[in-house]
């Protein structure tokens, strides 16, 4: 007897809320920043973090650092985008990089503040180039997933699924 989706699935199946996507897609990112922190803790000697639960919260506080970055960065070029000219175009990437940039300072204090020597990235300037490297391979990763989530959605005539 061969199971199918189908008959594994519940009789009536609700589409998810918005709040309940928006709770996965953070929680996934969450996920994805602790796995990531955790391999880097693991195989990079710049990279401490003194425990699981520490880790575990650092995640968290990544994860919202990183979402408000990006929302951040969204209103910046939104700014300079809706404005004309070639010195308009050349702020709004400025300001993009600025942003983005200048976000790992703040997020480099906030895990200072937050777990002290607990969570600690090293080396070239103080540790910013490490946390460089973490934050891009996180985006990455998560980039990677979401894209392999969607192929996950694509129908088979290769069109994407609503």
């Amino acid at each position: 007897m061969t199971a199918t989706n189908d008959s594994l699935m519940p009789a009536t199946v609700e589409a998810p809320s918005d709040r309940q996507r928006t709770f996965a897609r953070y929680f996934t990112g969450m996920l994805i920043d602790l796995l990531v922190l955790g391999l880097f803790d693991e195989y990079w000697d710049k990279v401490h973090v003194a425990s699981f639960t520490v880790m575990v919260l650092a995640s968290v506080l990544l994860q919202i650092l990183l979402k408000v970055t990006i929302a951040i960065e969204h209103v910046v070029a939104k700014f300079f985008k809706a404005r004309p000219g070639g010195f308009m175009k050349f702020m709004r990437f400025f300001g993009a990089w600025l942003v983005l940039f200048g976000s790992k300072f703040v997020i480099l204090e906030a895990l200072s503040l937050a777990f002290g020597d607990q969570v600690h990235f090293s080396g070239v300037f103080h540790g910013i180039i490490t946390l460089i490297v973490v934050v891009v391979v996180m985006l990455l990763v998560e980039e990677i997933i979401v894209r392999f989530y969607r192929r996950l959605g694509a129908k088979s005539d290769g069109s994407a699924a609503a």
